[in-house]
């Protein structure tokens, strides 16, 4: 089992750029699979970037693709999401989530583990 906790999340300006991270627990955090999803007032959990365990296979939904760019370091057992040109759409809470059964996978249901989320708010 492991543990998620997610931090680096805050307030800034539409153009702007945030880099949450996700601490996990456990030896075996270079085996799994991670995620990062969202949720915004009023809408469904969506899917933003995946990575798979060394990070030679990202997935990016369309709407971060070229502006978001997911990491890991299974060193340090630490997952990244550096968000740059921030829009007012991306305000959300941004939950990381993890899992050792499947490949990167964009579906929330196919992850086990997830953090208690972080809160991302950019004003325009």
């Amino acid at each position: 089992q492991v543990q998620l906790v997610e931090s680096g999340g805050g307030l800034v300006q539409a153009g702007g750029a945030l880099r949450p991270s996700c601490a996990a627990s456990g030896r075996t955090f270079r085996t799994y699979v991670m995620g990062w999803f969202r949720q915004a007032p009023g809408k469904e959990r969506e899917f933003v970037a995946a990575i798979n365990w060394n990070g030679g296979n990202t997935d990016y939904a369309d709407s971060v693709k070229g502006r978001f760019t997911i990491s890991r370091d299974n060193v340090k057992n630490t997952m990244y999401l550096q968000m740059n040109s921030l829009k007012p759409e991306d305000t959300a809470v941004y939950y990381c989530a993890a899992d050792s059964r499947v490949a990167v996978s964009r579906a929330a249901n196919a992850y086990r583990y997830w953090g208690q989320g972080t809160q991302v708010t950019v004003s325009s």
